[in-house]
Parts: structure tokens; sequence; C-alpha cells
């Protein structure tokens, strides 16, 4: 997508949210890629836009203004439709999950190349309607992380584990805490046992929340 409107004064800047920097790498250097890559391993960036998830998106205009505030970058809801047995999703979810990309992908191309007129943007007042809240329980949890990632880089694992295990009480709700303080599966991803039952035990709660974008699917 984006080698088809780079030339449009259009950029990515991709960050991946991982404390790991050796657990990020091999991503990135699997594609050649013209735009910005850089590593979290502070989670910064959860923390000024209060991102909960990966991947999410902001849209920020040429001015610096947020015109579309943090979303799901893309991604449908259906990792609770995922069937471990497969192991994978249905053809009919992986349809509906592939559409839902292609759909979000025309919209950012759209906006790169129509600016202003696209129609995916928000006024001012819609944009900030749509800022997720920032509560002092969610702003205390990444403070406590990056503290907890400073105790770990030096030495101190069970008092940033003691730390973690606050955060992840502090903020429930944040995928990108919990996957950065789980335990790993053998591929280095927090998506082993736990991760499931997790995700199962979210009921009506959805993981990706939708996207508020005319004809993304549910």
């Amino acid at each position: 997508m984006f080698e088809t409107i780079k030339n449009e004064d259009f950029m990515i800047l991709s960050v991946a949210m991982d404390a790991d920097i050796e657990a990020a790498r091999p991503w990135i250097e699997a594609v050649s890629h013209d735009f910005i890559t850089l590593i979290d391993q502070n989670h910064l960036l959860s923390s000024l836009y209060n991102m909960f998830n990966v991947p999410q998106a902001v849209w920020i205009d040429e001015t610096g203004r947020v015109v579309r505030p943090v979303e799901t970058g893309g991604s449908l809801d259906v990792v609770k439709e995922y069937d471990q047995a497969i192991p994978g999703y249905k053809p009919e979810v992986a349809e509906r999950a592939a559409r839902a990309k292609s759909i979000y992908i025309q919209a950012v191309k759209d906006w790169a190349v129509n600016g202003k007129a696209s129609p995916h943007l928000f006024n001012p007042v819609e944009a900030r309607n749509r800022v997720p809240a920032m509560t002092t329980e969610i702003a205390t949890a990444h403070a406590k992380f990056q503290l907890g990632q400073y105790l770990k880089r030096n030495g101190r694992a069970d008092e940033a584990d003691a730390i973690f295990a606050e955060c992840r009480e502090l903020h429930p709700d944040s995928w990108n805490i919990y996957r950065e303080t789980s335990g790993r599966t053998a591929t280095g991803l927090a998506a082993g046992e736990e991760f499931w039952a997790r995700v199962k035990g979210l009921g009506d709660k959805q993981y990706y929340v939708t996207i508020d974008m005319e004809g993304m699917p549910n």
C-alpha cells in the first residue's frame, strides 16, 4: 500500500511495541520498506495515545492534527473465532477479516490522495469525542510499566514482576501490557493457554473494537 502512495506526501510511522528488540527484528527485516520503523521498548506510544492493543493506528494530518484517533488498524474482531483445532480461521471468517483490512487500507489510500476531501476524516469535535478516556488507573499502569522495564533491564526481575502484576490489575484491558508481562510460547508469542483462556473470558466484550468506518463488517 505504501509503495502506491508514498509520493503523495504521505508517510507511515510503524512502531513495534516490544520490550525485547530481538523479538521485533525478524518481522522488520523480513520486508524491504521505505517507511519509518521504530521499536518502543517502554510503550511510550501506548502512554501518549492510550493504545491498548496491536495493531492500532492514529491518523495525523500535515498540520499535526489527529483526524482519526486511536482505532484498530484494519483488524476485525475475529480472535474469539480462532479455531485451535485447525489451527486457524474458517474460510468465511478469514474472508470477513480480509475484507475489513482491505476497506481500511483503501480508506488510508483515499486520505493520502485526497487529503481534507477524504470522507474518512473526523472533524475536530468528532475526533475529540473518539479519543479513548485516560483514567488515573490507566495512566498509573503506563508509568509503572516503564518502571518495571527499568527494573527488569537492571537485573531486578522479581521487583519488576511485582510491578507488572500491578500494571495488569490497574489496566486489565491492555493487551499490550499483558503480552509484555506474561509467559511466552516456544515461538516467543504470548499466545499460550493463558492467553486463549483470557480471550474466551471476554464474553461479549470485544478484543478488537469495531472500526467506525462506512462499509466495515462486524
